[in-house]
């Protein structure tokens, strides 16, 4: 049973007439006396909540209700129902246990999508399964790893999938975050519509419209042709948002309304469309540090991160090193037509005490520069310390030059350059590398006007 409470009779009927449609048994309250009864009485899965009920808008009336049913029942999920104007009662309702918060008027797929995920989530008990379990019940063939930590995430990630929450995936460079997020769409409803990756830090603040929302022909000056954005791209499917701490302020507001209403508009286009795709995000930054000294808005994060996946460091797991480097060696084998290839126990062992501040991507790198570099099929301590003494993250002490005496944007374009040099100007090695993708590269390469002659991968 959902419990609706406001004190708005018409606000109590289209929700009842709306969720009873939808086949959910509802029940409605008009001031919190009322509504305290019922929920002693008869224990609802789930309540709507308005945050005044009264003439006085300041919202106290609905933060001392929330507290009351948090007291009786903190099991029940609770959504807010807000305006604009009180988002920030809306945070503080989040901060006091609270799991939603939607905007009035809403839209009715919108909250109906939001009272299913929030049920599904509450049907959906932990269970401690072990990796074969969960091979049998999931996909997650491109996940490699056995440590506890791992798979009490993909016990997460698993029986999350299915419902549309946002998921926020935090940990440090490396980690396997574009992974998560992927294995989240695989496994869930709309694994066979699109996954849309963006790396929210490639885009500078003038594109992100356009590249989030798409334009029209003729919206700015080199608007020649209309052009899909990305939220069009992920309809019906999902949207993977990397490096979202990266974001600047004034774009934080544009998305934060987006997936506030569900609806955006095309550059020069005052056509609404409807937003219908599942938000998963990433960073490698601590976002609420970024909240307490005001760079990152905390209403932003309360609606990114309905469930937070933290990826341990590779160093905290360092059983599963064993099992990516074998991973890495299988598919190396073919790419370099040496089928003996393999790794002594004692480089194994070796391997497992690295401290490896890039996590799985210096470690995939290791392997194959080791690979490249020695003749051997065997490879020993010997040929990956030569190689991790080449690498520019070898210690947690980088050799950088003295403040003032380069731009961070001079060191960006000196650091391309020798990726692209290195690599003998191959993009998909060459960005693997500097940590970004393929797309990332080539807008570097371009920003900064830096000549190459493409080589096959």
């Amino acid at each position: 049973m959902i419990l609706v409470i406001d004190d708005d009779i018409a606000v109590r009927t289209s929700l009842l007439l709306l969720l009873k449609s939808e086949g959910y048994d509802a029940v409605s309250a008009e001031e919190p006396a009322e509504a305290i009864r019922i929920i002693k009485k008869k224990s609802p899965e789930l309540i709507i909540l308005d945050l005044n009920f009264s003439i006085d808008t300041s919202g106290r009336e609905g933060m001392s209700l929330l507290e009351n049913i948090k007291q009786l029942n903190s099991t029940i999920p609770v959504i807010l129902i807000t305006g604009w104007g009180s988002i920030q009662l809306a945070v503080q309702g989040m901060k006091l246990g609270a799991n939603d918060f939607i905007n009035k008027p809403w839209n009715n797929e919108h909250l109906i999508q939001t009272v299913k995920t929030l049920l599904d989530l509450r049907d959906k008990k932990t269970e401690h399964h072990t990796r074969k379990q969960l091979d049998k019940n999931y996909n997650f063939q491109s996940i490699i790893g056995q440590d506890a930590k791992m798979l009490d995430i993909l016990e997460t990630i698993g029986r999350v999938a299915t419902t549309d929450a946002s998921i926020l995936i935090m940990g440090e460079s490396g980690t396997g975050k574009e992974l998560i997020a992927e294995a989240i769409h695989q496994n869930s409803l709309r694994r066979n519509k699109p996954f849309i990756k963006v790396n929210l830090g490639g885009i500078s603040t003038s594109l992100f419209e356009s590249e989030m929302f798409g334009h029209i022909r003729g919206a700015f000056t080199d608007a020649r042709f209309d052009r899909m954005g990305r939220f069009e791209m992920a309809h019906k499917g999902t949207i993977f948002l990397d490096e979202i701490g990266d974001l600047d302020a004034s774009s934080q507001v544009k998305l934060l309304r987006v997936l506030q209403d569900r609806t955006y508009e095309m550059l020069g286009s005052s056509r609404t469309k409807t937003l219908d795709t599942r938000v998963v995000c990433a960073t490698n930054k601590n976002l609420n540090e970024m909240v307490s000294r005001g760079t990152f808005r905390e209403d932003l994060l309360y609606r990114i991160n309905l469930i937070t996946v933290y990826l341990p460091a590779l160093r905290e797991r360092p059983k599963d090193i064993p099992l990516l480097v074998d991973f890495f060696i299988n598919n190396l084998k073919d790419i370099y037509n040496r089928p003996k290839l393999s790794v002594s126990a004692a480089a194994m062992k070796w391997l497992q005490q690295l401290p490896l501040p890039g996590n799985i991507r210096q470690l995939k790198n290791l392997v194959e520069r080791s690979i490249l570099v020695s003749r051997k099929d065997e490879l020993g301590i010997d040929d990956f310390r030569s190689q991790l003494e080449l690498s520019p993250v070898k210690t947690g002490n980088m050799q950088l030059p003295g403040v003032g005496t380069l731009t961070l944007e001079e060191v960006e374009v000196e650091m391309i350059k020798r990726a692209m040099d290195h690599h003998k100007n191959k993009i998909s090695r060459a960005a693997a590398a500097l940590g970004i993708t393929r797309s990332a590269l080539y807008r570097r390469l371009d920003k900064y006007q830096i000549p190459y002659d493409e080589a096959e991968d």
